[in-house]
C-alpha cells in the first residue's frame, strides 16, 4: 500500500526515481511493470502497479462502446495510458504527452493513494492542497454517504 506524500525531481530526460521504501514493494508485486496515464479530474497523472491496473483494465473492459460518456472515459484512460519498467536504478521515463497534460517541470510530489500514485508537478500539488484545506476549513464541503460514516 502507498502512503505519504514524496518530493522526488524529474531529470531532463522524463527520468524520475521511486523511492527506495517503495521500490521492493513494486518489484515484487509487479515485477517492476507499471502503467501511467493522466487523472481527468486533477492536472497530476494516475501511476499504478500493473497488478493494479489489471484491475483497471477489468472494470474498463465493462464499459459500454455504445454509451458516450463511457467511451470517453475508457478512450482517455487507455488511450494515454503507457507501460514502462523500473529499471536497476528505481527510475522510470514519463513521455512527453504525459508530462504536457500534467505540467510537470522538475520538481514533483509522488503521492501515495493506497493502490496508486499520483504524480503532480509540486507547485500544482501545493495549490491543491492550499485549494482542498480552505474548502474544507469554509464547510462548503460535500459530506458524502461514506464520509459521514467515515471517522478516525
Amino acid at each position: 500500500m502507498f502512503r505519504g506524500a514524496n518530493p522526488i525531481t524529474m531529470d531532463n530526460k522524463g527520468r524520475i526515481a521511486i523511492p527506495a521504501r517503495y521500490r521492493d514493494e513494486l518489484l515484487e508485486d509487479s515485477g517492476g511493470q507499471i502503467v501511467c496515464t493522466i487523472d481527468i479530474y486533477s492536472p497530476c497523472l494516475l501511476l499504478y502497479p500493473m497488478v493494479e491496473w489489471e484491475q483497471v483494465e477489468r472494470r474498463l473492459r465493462g464499459l459500454r462502446d455504445n454509451n458516450p460518456s463511457e467511451r470517453r472515459y475508457k478512450r482517455l484512460m487507455l488511450g494515454n495510458a503507457v507501460d514502462s519498467e523500473i529499471d536497476k536504478n528505481g527510475r522510470f521515463i514519463i513521455s512527453p504527452n504525459l508530462r504536457e497534460h500534467a505540467g510537470l517541470e522538475k520538481q514533483l510530489m509522488l503521492v501515495g493513494q493506497l493502490n496508486k500514485f499520483e504524480v503532480w508537478d509540486l507547485a500544482a500539488w501545493e495549490a491543491r492542497q492550499a485549494e482542498d484545506m480552505a474548502i474544507i476549513e469554509s464547510g462548503d464541503f460535500e459530506l458524502t454517504d461514506n464520509l459521514q460514516d467515515f471517522n478516525l
